[in-house]
C-alpha cells in the first residue's frame, strides 16, 4: 500500500563507501513509488566482517527483527554476496508464516527465496537489489525503461490482480518451442544447486510441472554445463515443464570465435531429448535491470511467441489482526 514501510537491509555483502550515492538513489526510487523507506542498522558504509556486512548471526538477528516487525511490509537487500548460507538455520520461519512479507533481491539472496519458499511457501522476489540495481543499473537505463520498471514493481508489490505478460524485448530468444504453465521456481543456478545440497532443499516433487528460471554470472561456461548436469542427475530436469534463462554476465568461454558453445548450445546439450519449451536471454540477473521473477507463483510460458505471463498476484493482502475478544 502507498505509505507502507520498506526496509533496505544488508542481508549479505557490505556497503562500500563509494556506493553510498547509489544507495541514496535507490531510496529515492522507492520513495517515488510511494513507500516510506528505512535503512537497517547494519547498513553502514565501511562496516564489514570479512566479505560480509556482519557475522551471519548478527545478520540473522537483524533480519529476524524485520520479519517480526508488523510495520515493515517489505525488505529489499542492499546487495548480494556470500553470506546467506551462514544463517539459513537461524531464520525465524514462524515469523514469516505468521506475517509473510516480500523479500527482494537476487544473487546470494536466491538462497533465501528458495529456502523460505520451501519452508514457509513465501513468494520471494528474484528482483533488483537496492544499491547495484535501483540505484545503479536503473539509473543507466533509458527513462522510458525506468518508468516501466517502476510501474511493474509497484504493481507487483501492491496489486491484488495478476500482472499478466511481462514486458518482452527483442533480446528474448526461443531456444526450444512449446508452451508450459506451472509454478515459477529458480534463481542463480549455482545457488539452486547449493540450496538442494542443504537440509532446506525444495522437495523434488515441488519441481513437478514447474517453470525453472535461472541465471548466472562469472566463472566458466563449463561450470554452467556442470550445474545443469547436477539438476539432471537429481531429477529436476525430468520434472519441469519449461525453462527460462536470464542474460548471462561475465561468463568465460561462451560463444567465442574458437567454436565455443553458446549458452543455448549448453542448455540444449544437457536437456537432450527432454522436449520442453526454453526461452532464453530474458532480462533478469546480473547483466542489468531485472524483470521481477516471483518465486512460487503460477506462470504461463510460450517460448515460440516469446511470452512469459504471471498468472497470479505475487503479494497477498495484509490483514491486521484485531483485538481478541
Amino acid at each position: 500500500m502507498p505509505g507502507d514501510l520498506v526496509v533496505v537491509a544488508s542481508l549479505s555483502g557490505p556497503l562500500h563507501a563509494a556506493y553510498e550515492p547509489d544507495l541514496e538513489q535507490a531510496v529515492v526510487v522507492l520513495e517515488r513509488m510511494g513507500f516510506r523507506v528505512r535503512r537497517a542498522p547494519l547498513l553502514q558504509a565501511g562496516r564489514h566482517h570479512w566479505w560480509s556486512a556482519a557475522t551471519p548471526a548478527e545478520i540473522a538477528t537483524e533480519f529476524n527483527a524485520l520479519l517480526r516487525d508488523p510495520e515493515v511490509r517489505a525488505i529489499i537487500a542492499h546487495d548480494g554476496g556470500q553470506t546467506a548460507l551462514g544463517y539459513l538455520d537461524l531464520i525465524d520461519v514462524e515469523a514469516i508464516a505468521a506475517d509473510p512479507k516480500p523479500i527482494l533481491g537476487y544473487s546470494d539472496i536466491s538462497l533465501l527465496h528458495l529456502v523460505l519458499h520451501a519452508r514457509t511457501g513465501l513468494v520471494g522476489f528474484h528482483a533488483d537489489l537496492a544499491t547495484p540495481g535501483l540505484g545503479g543499473a536503473w539509473q543507466a537505463a533509458p527513462a522510458a525503461r525506468r518508468a516501466e520498471l517502476e510501474k511493474l514493481y509497484l504493481t507487483l508489490l501492491t496489486g491484488t490482480e495478476a500482472i499478466g505478460a511481462l514486458p518482452a524485448s527483442p533480446s528474448w530468444e526461443c531456444w526450444r518451442a512449446g508452451r508450459a504453465e506451472g509454478p515459477l521456481i529458480g534463481g542463480v543456478i549455482n545457488r539452486i544447486v547449493l540450496t538442494q545440497a542443504t537440509p532446506y532443499a525444495l522437495p523434488l516433487e515441488w519441481f513437478d510441472g514447474a517453470v525453472l528460471f535461472w541465471e548466472e554470472m562469472g566463472g566458466q561456461a563449463s561450470y554452467v554445463w556442470s550445474y545443469l548436469q547436477v539438476l539432471r542427475h537429481c531429477g529436476i530436469l525430468d520434472r519441469i515443464s519449461g525453462m527460462v534463462v536470464g542474460v548471462p554476465y561475465a561468463i568465460d568461454g561462451l560463444g567465442a570465435p574458437d567454436a565455443s558453445p553458446t549458452l543455448a548450445d549448453i542448455v540444449l546439450d544437457v536437456l537432450g531429448d527432454r522436449d520442453i519449451p526454453v526461452l532464453g536471454n530474458v532480462e533478469f540477473g546480473h547483466a542489468g535491470p531485472n524483470l521481477p521473477m516471483p518465486v512460487g507463483i503460477r506462470v504461463g510460458l510460450d517460448a515460440q511467441q516469446r511470452t512469459l505471463s504471471l498468472l497470479e498476484p505475487a503479494v497477498q493482502p495484509h490483514v491486521t489482526a484485531g483485538p481478541v475478544g
